[in-house]
């Protein structure tokens, strides 16, 4: 039976009559959110009351029983969508296909944890239908702002984040790192078919890829504390706002996530060089036993790092699917080296080139095949 990627859950009344089709669409992305998303709907009742608009909830498949809650919701609402995705994650992706099933003319995102403040939409609204702007932000920096009771070490990484965005755009944002904004649809379809996909920061992502500058505004807001739940963000948020950078930066020459692969097979040769001088150095091995052990560590350690980093959003879980992972990336990476060797042996004893030209050329085919093959046999997407 094929493996099912998208499931949409709506409710019966969800199919809106001629000429009600709403004018805003809020996408309000969800992992393990149950706590959360009941008042969610209602705090966006309120905001938008006597406006016409449909949440889609975008839930990359909850284990705490949010689609519950949200079959509730959408069973007595006729504005409320789920889409229920399987085998894939991801806030961006998450948000773009989101953005995608709908059709009206204006587009929301906002978190379902409640930290961004609802009230403010309509004021987005109003200038995207009043065409003052074509992206409108809610902005924690702008005047009138604030970031709450966010402690010194976040302060300093958002500061930090916000000064590296300003590498791969140009648009005058004080917060481009908001997940909180409205769009109108034209300027998102202008940017869509260049998105990266990386990571947590859609708004970045949108703002650096559109084919033409986008008219911005800002709108101060509050940023509140999570009441419910658990935060999404962790130290692995600022490895994927990295590799977006990287991906617009070279994207177009060079695969963000090649990149990934082999800055971590770099750190993968120290880990094998100390891995090589421990083991001669123990002295209980022959040299071929010690190149072996400290070769299987490499990979070992390679294949476990980018199934965090390099693959997040493919990530592998539970033990059949690691150990079969690790098997699969073993074996590739074996016929990798092999590859290495002839490629360089052969650029040596044929063609005369020198050790380090050759040594070099079999580096770059083995890495290749290595990052291709395992894409397709080891983190193969769903």
């Amino acid at each position: 039976m094929q493996h099912p990627t998208v499931d949409c859950v709506m409710s019966a009344g969800a199919t809106h009559r001629p000429g009600a089709t709403p004018e805003l669409s809020v996408i309000i992305p969800t992992f393990n959110e149950r706590g959360n998303v009941r008042a969610m709907t209602e705090a966006l009742e309120r905001a938008l009351s006597g406006i016409r608009f449909e949440m889609v909830f975008v839930d990359d498949d909850s284990t705490d029983g949010t689609r519950d809650i949200l079959a509730e919701l959408a069973d007595t609402r006729g504005n409320l969508r789920v889409i229920h995705r399987v085998g894939r994650r991801g806030l961006a992706t998450a948000v773009t296909e989101g953005m995608l099933s709908t059709t009206s003319p204006y587009l929301a995102v906002i978190d379902a944890d409640l930290q961004h403040d609802e009230r403010v939409l309509p004021e987005m609204l109003a200038l995207l239908k009043s065409n003052e702007a074509d992206l409108v932000v809610g902005s924690r920096y702008t005047a009138g702002g604030g970031i709450g009771d966010w402690d010194a070490g976040r302060a300093r990484v958002s500061t930090a984040a916000t000064r590296l965005a300003r590498l791969i755009t140009c648009a005058d944002l004080t917060d481009p790192m908001s997940g909180f904004f409205a769009i109108s649809r034209p300027a998102f379809y202008s940017a869509v078919r260049n998105l990266s996909g990386q990571g947590y920061k859609i708004l970045l992502d949108i703002a650096a890829s559109t084919r033409q500058p986008l008219r911005i505004r800002e709108v101060a807001y509050h940023f509140r504390a999570r009441q419910t739940g658990e935060s999404k963000l962790d130290a692995l948020i600022v490895w994927e706002y990295l590799l977006l950078l990287a991906d617009k930066l070279v994207g177009h020459i060079v695969p963000a996530r090649f990149l990934s692969f082999m800055f971590i097979g770099g750190l993968g040769v120290f880990v094998h060089m100390g891995v090589l001088s421990i083991v001669l150095a123990l002295g209980v091995s022959p040299f071929m036993w010690a190149q072996a052990t400290a070769t299987a560590t490499a990979m070992i350690f390679n294949f476990f790092v980018n199934n965090t980093l390099t693959y997040r959003d493919r990530r592998l879980r539970g033990f059949f699917r690691v150990s079969r992972g690790l098997a699969t990336f073993m074996l590739v990476c074996s016929v990798g080296a092999i590859a290495n060797v002839g490629i360089a042996d052969y650029m040596f004893s044929d063609f005369h080139y020198n050790w380090f030209s050759a040594g070099l050329a079999g580096i770059a085919v083995g890495v290749v095949w290595n990052y291709a093959a395992t894409s397709v046999f080891t983190w193969r997407s769903r």
